[in-house]
């Protein structure tokens, strides 16, 4: 489906990222990744914006064009107790600033029918307490998908992924873990990765300006105090 289209995964080194990278190149993809990480992949931290002008350029010298960008880096999670000005700074380089800035140098340079994936959370709409360099970022991505799909209409297709829980290890969970998710589990990359590939290929060709939550429905579920054997106690 993805012979010798191009893929740019940014934070594809790991996890989710590394799953997405793994699943385009067996579908046939060409893929350049970006990561802080130590690997075999162009290294540097997107926070910067000369790396993120070096990087476009080796990505259009090398491929002479992108079809897909999946601006998938994490921000860091810190909130009002322990994070810094700099902090929230870097959270909002690395989670909002740096999508918004590979979009724009890589803009002249999509295939038809390309396709930006901007990976955002279910924290874009629910929070944890002290985690608010991360969730405004993740509030930030998912609001410059729509955005960008505006800007790119009818050249380039821009949607959101917003994870929920996600284990990287694809480790198997039972009891209250498991059942507090609708679909009965928690979520593994691949999750993730189908996504984004259906949403790069033509299937998805009717779809853009969306976020779509994958969570295993545990956002939907309303929890009440003396419900579903919980209970709170503040």
């Amino acid at each position: 489906m993805f012979k010798n289209k191009v893929a740019v995964i940014t934070g594809g080194a790991n996890g989710i990222g590394k799953c997405i990278a793994d699943e385009f190149r067996k579908n046939g993809a060409q893929v350049c990744v970006i990561d802080k990480a130590d690997g075999d992949h162009y290294i540097g931290d997107i926070s910067d914006k000369k790396v993120l002008e070096g990087f476009a350029d080796y990505v259009i010298s090398r491929y002479g064009h992108i079809d897909y960008l999946i601006n998938n880096a994490l921000p860091i999670m810190k909130g009002l107790d322990e994070c810094s000005y700099e902090d929230f700074q870097y959270a909002m380089s690395v989670g909002v600033t740096a999508p918004f800035y590979l979009s724009k140098l890589f803009a002249p340079h999509f295939s038809k029918g390309g396709s930006i994936i901007n990976i955002s959370s279910s924290r874009d709409r629910m929070s944890q307490p002290q985690t608010e360099s991360y969730t405004a970022a993740k509030g930030g991505i998912a609001s410059l998908t729509h955005a960008l799909a505006v800007s790119l209409s009818g050249k380039v297709r821009v949607n959101s992924i917003s994870p929920g829980w996600i284990d990287t290890a694809y480790t198997v969970y039972e009891g209250a873990d498991a059942l507090q998710q609708l679909a009965g589990r928690v979520g593994n990359p691949l999750d993730i990765a189908n996504m984004v590939l259906f949403l790069c290929s033509d299937k998805a060709g009717f779809i853009t300006g969306e976020n779509i939550c994958i969570d295993g429905g545990m956002t939907k579920l309303m929890i009440y105090h003396g419900e579903h054997g919980w209970s709170f106690e503040p």
